[in-house]
């Protein structure tokens, strides 16, 4: 089951449902909201896929997604954590700064807890304040939570796990240093994350989801080119079983709480990357230089995960960057 949010002018948008092609969709019908349909996923689940089944089976009432304007999925959501699953990724960018990863780097996941009352659609300009902050994109997969007892272990969390979808990470990578100095983290080096159109039930994924990862193709463009193609089940050594467990060690998590995998990271250069940072990192400890530009106004970027068929799974984040 696919769904999605439509701008309808209100904080929470429309709640619908996308038939498995990705062309129309049908409003949710008595769920206004997906944070509502979390809430009590018990009784809204049923109604959903039956809109669904519907919807697949007749098109003529419905809407074409082409003409609709999408929200983030959880346009606000309770809370937004992000890993660091892919310790390629950390390893990669720490080597470039002479820096050693964590000698727990193998066996303690790092998290972070970002702004989560005001999340960007997946065509929402992104306004930047200051080139000379380095702003970057962070191509990830997220899941979506149900509840989450405290004590959840790794083999009960994939019952927490109620959707995917995609996120751009933005950051200001000239910001970062400074506040990690700090010892506190971050914070305004975060700024505002942007996500995928439509969220998946783990059941419409069939056998790319296995065992807490997600295996599909993860493409991200800048200004037209591609800069990475991305194995996103490769690489993940921790899974989101492990994220989920490693963030419940000590509290509660709520129903439309949002957790991110980090920058989807693959080993060697054919790959490509993610996020501009692993990419200067790579030109550092090749060339001894950084030569790629973070972000600026006008650049466009473009972060889409294909199945084997070439087939887009949640619908493409398209941002520009704009002046502010």
């Amino acid at each position: 089951m696919k769904l999605a949010s439509i701008d309808d002018g209100s904080r929470d948008g429309q709640l619908v449902v996308i038939n498995r092609d990705g062309t129309r969709f049908l409003p949710a019908d008595g769920v206004r909201s997906l944070q509502q349909a979390l809430d009590r996923w018990a009784e809204a689940e049923p109604v959903l896929r039956g809109l669904a089944r519907r919807l697949d089976a007749d098109e003529s009432a419905s809407g074409e997604v082409s003409q609709a304007r999408w929200l983030a999925p959880l346009p606000r959501a309770y809370e937004w954590i992000d890993g660091s699953a892919y310790l390629n990724h950390m390893i990669l960018v720490r080597r470039a700064r002479g820096a050693e990863p964590p000698a727990t780097l193998e066996t303690d996941p790092l998290v972070y807890q970002g702004g989560s009352g005001a999340l960007l659609g997946p065509r929402s300009p992104f306004p930047l304040p200051d080139p000379e902050w380095g702003l970057d994109f962070e191509g990830e997969v997220a899941v979506v939570l149900g509840d989450v007892p405290r004590g959840t272990s790794p083999a009960g969390a994939g019952a927490c796990i109620r959707l995917l979808m995609l996120a751009n990470d933005w950051s200001y990578r000239n910001l970062i240093p400074a506040e990690l100095a700090k010892g506190f983290g971050f914070f305004n080096s975060k700024p505002a994350t942007a996500f995928s159109p439509f969220a998946l039930t783990p059941d419409e994924l069939g056998e790319r989801w296995q065992a807490g990862r997600l295996s599909g193709q993860l493409v991200c463009s800048l200004n037209g080119e591609r800069v990475g193609q991305l194995d996103t089940g490769a690489g993940m050594h921790f899974s989101f079983h492990d994220l989920i467990a490693h963030i419940a060690q000590t509290r509660d998590f709520c129903a439309g709480t949002i957790l991110g995998s980090g920058t989807v990271s693959n080993q060697g250069d054919a790959a490509g990357v993610a996020c501009l940072a692993e990419l200067r990192s790579r030109e550092l400890l090749a060339h001894g230089e950084a030569r790629t530009p973070f972000l600026r106004v006008g650049d466009r970027v473009r972060i889409e995960l294909f199945d084997q068929q070439g087939r887009s799974i949640f619908g493409a984040i398209e941002q520009e960057v704009t002046a502010a």
